[in-house]
């Protein structure tokens, strides 16, 4: 499907329906109370399904190479990690309870995780060796990626951009298109992994993966050190999970600050 016919369907769902203003999680002890603006003909089951397409290609390419991890120490943490963060995410969504969670890792230097829409989850194990990741370290990156797929941050990148598109070329321009571009699931893709996220979604996720670990029973305290890690693993080449998820002074102070909330949280799953 080129991209002139998905923002020709996508321009004919503003004419129709427009965006809906929408607040896909509750707030949380820590606050996430954003309204965000979604397509409303590109629905979180729509995206769900054409990125799950995209993560089974990924699987596979990764198994025909030898490396899709399913047995080592690794991964076996990842699972179990996984597993206690994923029974908090109807904290924020319920639906989410029915979501087809996938946990996968793969072997690669890469010092990289992420999860994408519908509870896709990837880690890459250059991720945990490199930067020698406690299990509490480990739960705040994987709770700051899940929190990016419950709030549909892709989603909601991808109806901006194309309401950008929009306005720049306008509805009609847009109908009459017919150049060669991207394929719609490789849009979701970009707009879900590849992309900067913008620094009110970076928040939120930190937010809300602070959160969930600490409901998971992983010390909060864990998310400083981990962004620690990351900014000095930034200072020369920065590393692909660091072009995504800037790591500042900043957002150190902002997880600090929001560490009380989460606090009780922490210590009543630990008795």
């Amino acid at each position: 499907m080129r991209k002139s016919f998905v923002i020709s369907l996508l321009s004919a769902s503003v004419l129709l329906g427009g965006c809906q203003a929408v607040n896909t999680t509750s707030g949380g002890a820590v606050g996430v109370e954003r309204k965000q603006y979604m397509f409303s003909m590109l629905s979180t089951d729509e995206v769900n399904k054409m990125y799950a397409q995209s993560y089974q290609q990924t699987l596979g390419e990764a198994s025909s190479k030898g490396v899709l991890d399913k047995s080592s120490v690794d991964a076996k943490r990842v699972q179990v990690i996984a597993d206690r963060l994923i029974a908090q995410a109807s904290q924020f969504r319920p639906d989410a309870a029915q979501w087809k969670w996938e946990v996968n890792v793969i072997k690669s230097d890469e010092l990289n995780a992420n999860c994408g829409p519908g509870g896709k989850i990837i880690v890459y194990t250059g991720l945990i060796d490199q930067l020698k990741l406690t299990d509490a370290e480990l739960a705040a990156v994987m709770g700051h990626e899940i929190a990016h797929a419950l709030r549909e941050h892709g989603r909601e990148a991808m109806s901006k951009a194309y309401g950008i598109e929009m306005a720049r070329q306008g509805a009609g321009a847009i109908f009459g298109l017919g150049q060669d571009s991207m394929a719609l699931a490789d849009t979701v893709v970009n707009y879900s992994m590849t992309l900067p996220n913008s620094r009110a979604n970076e928040n939120e996720a930190d937010l809300i993966g602070l959160e969930l670990s600490a409901r998971a029973g992983y010390d909060p305290n864990a998310a400083i050190t981990l962004w620690n890690k990351m900014s000095k693993a930034s200072e020369g080449a920065p590393p692909e999970f660091m072009s995504t998820h800037p790591a500042s002074a900043s957002r150190i102070a902002s997880l600090q600050a929001a560490i009380p909330k989460v606090m009780p949280l922490y210590q009543a799953a630990k008795k």
